[in-house]
Formats: C-alpha cells, structure tokens, sequence
C-alpha cells in the first residue's frame, strides 16, 4: 500500500452548530473534514497506526468495496489530524 491509508469514514449524520441549529445535508458539505477510523497504513506510513481516529479531507482518495462494505483509500498528506 505504501504511502496510502485505508480508512472507515464515520457515517455522517445530523450536524448541530455550536449555537444549536441543525445543518442539512446541502450545508454539510460545506464542512472541508471528516473523521475515519484507520482499519489499515502502508509500509511507508508514519505516524498513523490501525484503529486511530483521524480527520481527513472529504475530497480525497476513493471508495473500495470489500465484502460488501466501502472503505476509502487516501494517501497519506490528506490526513489532517491524529486523534
């Protein structure tokens, strides 16, 4: 896999601002970064190591059906943030 991530995007669901109100799904978009679980990184991957929890950019990679579950794959820089 090299320097690309396999992740489990978390499923999107009612989006609430910090003032309250419910965001629909057009507005959702708008949000740059979603959160993932890593289910597995490249030998070349620093840094990032199984079950993390990140943020990525919604933007990136692409989808991969396994067994009936999509997964997506990202490089490595599209990895914002580290939980």
């Amino acid at each position: 896999m090299g320097k690309y991530v396999l992740i489990d995007p978390k499923k999107e669901g009612q989006v609430k601002t910090k003032s309250g109100l419910d965001l629909g799904s057009v507005h959702r978009q708008d949000i740059r970064y979603r959160e993932a679980t890593v289910i597995d990184a490249g030998i070349e991957v620093s840094g990032v190591t199984k079950d993390d929890n990140i943020y990525y950019d919604r933007h990136a990679g692409f989808d991969l059906e396994v067994e009936g579950t999509v997964y997506k794959v990202i490089k490595e820089f599209d990895i914002v943030i580290v939980l």
